[in-house]
């Protein structure tokens, strides 16, 4: 089975975050122009939690709170589940399936090194099997 560094390694290495103090509007301006839909919180190199358009809807829409006087720390997830360039993409899904989440933040080295999603994941699979579909029909083939 794949990795998540076999997966990492085709994606851009830049890592979106904020700190725990940044008000929910801003991050979600963050979040439209990177047009991404998680975003961790870190602060001096620690990743502190996640927040994501499942947080907002649920911790601030139908709770009547105000985006842009909520800090993050009052609504980010905090004990994140988080996943290694070693681990495969099987045990990704597992976890993603199992917990009901759609990002996993990667650490290596006691570092953030990425995050995946559940659409990165299955875009990855696809296209592995895509390639061995072909390799198989080649060798049929020759």
């Amino acid at each position: 089975m794949k990795t998540v560094k076999q997966l990492l390694d085709t994606k851009s290495a830049q890592i979106f975050s904020v700190p725990a103090d940044t008000s929910v509007l801003n991050a979600l301006s963050v979040m439209m122009e990177k047009n991404i839909s998680a975003l961790l919180i870190m602060e001096a190199g620690q990743l502190l939690g996640i927040f994501t358009e499942r947080d907002y809807a649920r911790k601030i829409i139908l709770q009547g709170r105000s985006s842009a006087d909520t800090e993050l720390r009052e609504v980010m997830t905090a004990n994140l589940l988080t996943i290694t360039p070693e681990d495969s993409l099987e045990h990704c899904m597992k976890i993603m399936t199992d917990d009901h989440i759609r990002h996993l933040p990667v650490i290596a080295n006691a570092q953030v090194a990425g995050m995946v999603s559940i659409g990165d994941v299955v875009k990855f699979i696809i296209e592995d099997q895509k390639q061995t579909i072909s390799q198989l029909e080649g060798y049929i083939n020759s």
